[in-house]
């Protein structure tokens, strides 16, 4: 049987703050069901919940020299299963018992250096030492550099082959060459400039695609973008260099969690016979909860993101006064930078009743948004791959989004003339172009309402599932 070990920071539904864990809780899932040992470690956080913990068996307990004074730290390992799939948790309760996963950079690189010198550590204890390590994000990029150097003469080293996976592009990582040197132990040589360092700071993630035996990346296009000086954060002449292992794999989702047929989060449940009726009833019920007027026929558009500058919100700041234009309901959910919250909150208070702002993370409402809105808004600057539009189409609501990333692999631009489609997109980075392409969507919307049926209908027919990914995955593992 051919073995993975997936490696990261979070995993769905233990702890999750982005896609990362949706990734990491889904992939194994797709693995297993075609006959692959795929497994998952990720630390034992102080939050996660009481009624996963105790479902968790110790397997092993040692301790681990770390960093250039030697100095000794626990490590716990325990286990249990969940669809199948094993879960590996390292336990060290003085650096990751406290807080959230994540904090100040200069307190995560001691508990995710330790993590990732764990993870090869405690393989041979536990007795499975997996073919593939795949390992994602920064937090993991000390993995490969270890299996590489300290660890190279050990079975984990002679063993296992290593995949780089990088979800976002801008998270890297980085500190400065003698904090990062005294913390891992690792040789010298490994901050020369062809390696972890810039001359004056090591990098994580660079240092994790550098050792990699492959590096991938959650689209085609974004695999694309990231080589060039406009996306690549520093780090294209890197991926340029070492190209020829890097290739984009599009992230799918989970068809059993995401359905709008059987999701007990929803008001309402439906399918692709009857969304018509469905999606009715969950605006309808959207409406009321949120205090908004209830009228089936206002066209509701949704924003679930993170308030950031990368999910183009400059852009929709300047037309929110010409989206709200009597016939159309916006309705936001996310959290991120404040001037972002001040902003949905001031249009919320403006135009009362048409305009809901949720500044908070809720899955259950995210769930219900999707279910209820005619359309979804995704005008990202940048988009490595993103789930939201996969999300909406799943639940019938038309994705709006910008022609980048994996947005650009995943949604068709819609065509007036032949009928075809899965969404509205645009390219120029301009406000009055998103403006145009929401009042194409309207467009179809409101005088159209057979092609815009039509489209919903493609849309929920899409298959944008994990088994696809799996496969392409699985092709990539069996290449090393």
């Amino acid at each position: 049987m051919r073995t993975v070990l997936l490696v990261g920071s979070e995993c769905y539904p233990f702890v999750k703050t982005g896609g990362l864990a949706d990734v990491m809780s889904a992939l194994p899932k797709a693995l297993v069901k075609d006959g692959w040992d795929a497994r998952v470690i990720l630390p034992l956080y102080g939050c996660i919940d009481e009624k996963y913990r105790s479902q968790m068996t110790p397997v092993c307990e040692f301790w681990m020299d770390m960093g250039q004074d030697h100095r000794t730290y626990y490590v716990g390992i325990k286990t249990m299963s969940m669809g199948g799939v094993t879960y590996y948790f390292v336990d060290n309760e003085s650096l990751f018992f406290w807080g959230n996963p994540y904090s100040e950079m200069a307190n995560d690189l001691e508990r995710f250096i330790y993590f990732d010198k764990a993870v090869l550590s405690a393989l041979p204890v536990i007795g499975w030492i997996p073919d593939i390590l795949h390992c994602n994000d920064w937090q993991a990029g000390l993995v490969p550099v270890f299996l590489r150097t300290l660890f190279k003469d050990t079975e984990v080293g002679q063993k296992c082959r290593v995949i780089m996976t990088v979800h976002n592009l801008r998270f890297q990582g980085i500190h400065n060459i003698q904090t990062i040197k005294y913390l891992s132990g690792l040789p010298d040589y490994c901050f020369e400039p062809d390696q972890l360092s810039d001359h004056i700071d090591a990098n994580m993630l660079k240092g994790g695609m550098v050792y990699s035996d492959k590096i991938t990346t959650v689209s085609n296009s974004y695999a694309e973008e990231i080589k060039t000086p406009e996306y690549g954060e520093g780090l294209d002449p890197v991926l340029s260099y070492h190209s020829y292992k890097l290739c984009g794999i599009v992230n799918g989702i989970d068809y059993d969690n995401y359905n709008p047929e059987t999701d007990k989060k929803i008001f309402k449940n439906y399918n692709v016979k009857n969304f018509a009726e469905g999606k009715k009833a969950n605006k309808l019920a959207l409406q009321e909860e949120l205090g908004m007027e209830q009228n089936a026929d206002k066209m509701v558009i949704g924003l679930i993101s993170r308030l950031t500058d990368q999910k183009g919100l400059d852009l929709l700041m300047p037309i929110m006064d010409g989206i709200i234009d009597g016939n159309t309901q916006f309705v936001l959910l996310g959290t991120g930078n404040a001037e972002y919250e001040n902003a949905f909150r001031y249009f919320e208070n403006k135009y009362k009743g048409t305009v809901s702002s949720s500044i908070m993370y809720s899955d259950e409402r995210s769930r219900k948004i999707y279910a209820a809105a005619d359309a979804m808004l995704v005008p990202s600057r940048f988009e490595p791959c993103g789930l939201t539009q996969l999300m909406a189409m799943r639940y019938g609501a038309v994705p709006i989004v910008r022609e980048t990333g994996g947005l650009r692999d995943t949604v068709e631009a819609y065509n007036d003339f032949e009928n075809t489609g899965t969404g509205f997109s645009f390219y120029d980075y301009r406000p009055d172009v998103l403006y145009d392409t929401i009042n194409h969507a309207k467009t179809i919307y409101f005088t159209q309402p057979d092609r815009w049926h039509e489209l919903v209908e493609r849309d929920m027919n899409q298959n944008n599932s994990w088994e696809n990914a799996a496969k392409n995955y699985e092709a990539l593992y069996d290449s090393l």
